[in-house]
């Protein structure tokens, strides 16, 4: 594989640094940033959560296709799936003329259009070995910028795999990490995984390990987020415990606490460790920008702005954190969901695939809470600071503050 797959870049960081300043820098961030992240405006005062935005590992995986770019000017440039879930960010690529090859989540990726003459970069989130080895197969040049976290998450459940342990994943079994991370156990042939999506799904697989119960009806229920030949009974006896890195942290920790006491409950406290194995995969970046917003939430907050991806799970689970401590919030893909003319705000309501647009959202609310998921750049961050400013009518006020 030596000269055909690449997972350090190519040494150009200083080639590309101008580029990537002018596409995601912001000095409103800047400014906040240098006032302890706190900026008073007229009437308003933003506070911005200490961690937020692109984190170490899509800074990475955005390097990365820039470098690609730069390297092979005169090549096609192959992406599998988004590089990371932000729409801006891919739609930088495709204007430089990365084609990002999309697809049915029940359905494989089409490769035909790819040659050995042709690049392909494999996104932050990785790949199923059933992917890369087709693309292997292709003989094509792979840029591989899967996360570090992530990587991660698949040596412990190929190791749960090798071990003749079922790999318990907390996460979105339609999520391409989850489905990238899964397929690790395919490394071997009694190798099995179950997707929990969170502790009620959780709860019904704890009830079965203790008390038994319908295994058809629970084949049916995770016949989409469990191995081929999935069998709760057999499945069930030894299980391992591990999450897609962007999950609400607390809950992968609840979740894997009660499959432990489960499994002592069932075979006893001198059995725990032959039949149960957890350690903490939660990404670094993840917890750090969950407790940056929890740290926030300790003073009183009129509103709370949450800007990401709609289709980004650590950029909801901020949201859903936000809401869960009672703080009025509005998850937002970007600035353009705020119109100041008609005072509206255009956001993604809990639990909800459509968007919802309301009137007065601003109204009284002086104190403002802003933090981003782990895939938005930081100019998304600045432009949404200038709406609400702008909706206040004191963006004067912010642009003086920024020229200063």
């Amino acid at each position: 594989m030596e000269g055909t797959y690449f997972r350090k870049g190519f040494g150009l960081k200083a080639e590309i640094e101008g580029q990537l300043t002018a596409d995601y820098h912001s000095s409103v961030v800047d400014l906040l940033r240098a006032n302890e992240y706190r900026l008073a405006v007229g009437p308003l005062t933003f506070r911005l959560a200490r961690e937020f935005g692109f984190c170490y590992g899509v800074d990475r995986a955005v390097d990365y296709a820039y470098e690609t770019r730069r390297k092979f000017p005169d090549r096609r440039i192959f992406l599998v799936g988004e590089i990371i879930h932000n729409p801006h960010v891919n739609r930088k690529l495709r204007d430089m003329g990365v084609e990002i090859l999309l697809h049915d989540p029940d359905h494989e990726f089409d490769f035909s259009a790819i040659t050995p003459a042709d690049v392909v970069i494999m996104p932050a989130f990785g790949v199923t070995i059933r992917d890369f080895d087709r693309l292997r197969a292709i003989g094509c040049l792979l840029v591989d910028t899967t996360c570090g976290s992530v990587l991660n998450v698949w040596k412990r459940v190929e190791a749960y795999a090798r071990d003749g342990y079922t790999a318990i994943i907390h996460g979105k079994h339609w999520h391409e990490e989850t489905k990238a991370t899964a397929s690790q156990v395919t490394r071997y042939p009694d190798g099995r995984y179950l997707v929990v999506l969170d502790m009620d799904e959780a709860r019904l697989v704890l009830d079965y390990i203790e008390h038994g119960g319908d295994a058809p009806a629970l084949a049916e229920r995770f016949a989409r987020a469990a191995s081929p030949g999935f069998d709760f009974a057999r499945d069930l006896e030894r299980v391992g415990i591990a999450n897609q890195t962007t999950m609400l942290s607390g809950e992968s920790l609840a979740i894997a606490a009660e499959f432990g006491r489960a499994m002592e409950r069932r075979h006893g406290a001198e059995a725990r460790a032959e039949h149960f194995r957890s350690f903490d995969t939660i990404c670094s970046a993840t917890q750090e920008r969950q407790d940056a917003v929890e740290q926030m939430l300790a003073e009183p907050l009129d509103v709370m702005l949450v800007i990401g991806g709609y289709n980004s799970s650590n950029t909801y689970h901020l949201a859903e954190l936000c809401r869960s401590r009672g703080v009025r919030t509005y998850h937002l893909e970007d600035a353009s969901g705020i119109d100041p003319a008609a005072g509206t705000i255009r956001h993604q309501p809990a639990g909800r695939k459509q968007e919802a647009t309301e009137p007065g959202w601003l109204g009284t609310a002086r104190v403002i809470g802003i933090t981003a998921g782990a895939s938005t750049p930081n100019n998304k961050i600045g432009e949404t600071i200038a709406r609400v400013a702008e909706t206040a009518g004191v963006l004067p006020q912010l642009e003086a503050a920024v020229a200063a």
